[in-house]
């Protein structure tokens, strides 16, 4: 008798938990997946030419997606790896959904990556202090990788003529 009223009081606690419970509701917007987001071109001439005297010492991140871009850019180079000289274009891309103050990087039109996190927050000072906020700007920029190892394409890597953190 005493386990039956047990069970009735643990059921009794489990609909008063659950019966006030709100339905989920679907989501208004649909999400957007990284593969699909792509940030605009902003019309125009850049409006500063960033150069670290041909260091190439900022690398873009780039995530595997980013690679068939690259590796188009990149031309026909044999077994060996890239080494292809090309202008970049820096956007300032405040609508992003993944990322806060990113810097998207155009080669050619085509998406090759972003600025690590921190250095587009640099990248954005600097922006301020030379009254270029949301304007686009531009540097050199180097492809690099992509050789053959055990029969095998290895990765390309975009690397920027891009230091202005002072």
């Amino acid at each position: 008798m005493l386990y039956l009223l047990a069970i009735v009081i643990v059921i009794a606690l489990l609909y008063y938990v659950f019966s006030g419970r709100t339905p989920v509701k679907p989501l208004h917007k649909p999400l957007v997946s990284v593969r699909q987001y792509v940030p605009a071109i902003p019309p125009g001439t850049p409006a500063h030419h960033w150069s670290d005297e041909g260091r190439f010492a900022s690398e873009v991140e780039n995530e595997s997606m980013y690679q068939p871009a690259i590796a188009k850019l990149a031309g026909e180079h044999g077994p060996g790896n890239a080494e292809e000289k090309c202008l970049a274009l820096l956007v300032c891309d405040d609508a992003n959904p993944f990322q806060d103050k990113a810097i998207a990087v155009f080669i050619d039109g085509l998406l090759v990556g972003y600025l690590s996190h921190n250095d587009a927050l640099r990248l954005r000072r600097n922006l301020g202090r030379m009254d270029l906020v949301g304007q686009l700007t531009s540097c050199d920029a180097v492809i690099r990788g992509g050789g053959l190892w055990n029969g095998k394409r290895l990765s390309y890597a975009v690397w920027l003529d891009l230091q202005p953190y002072n």
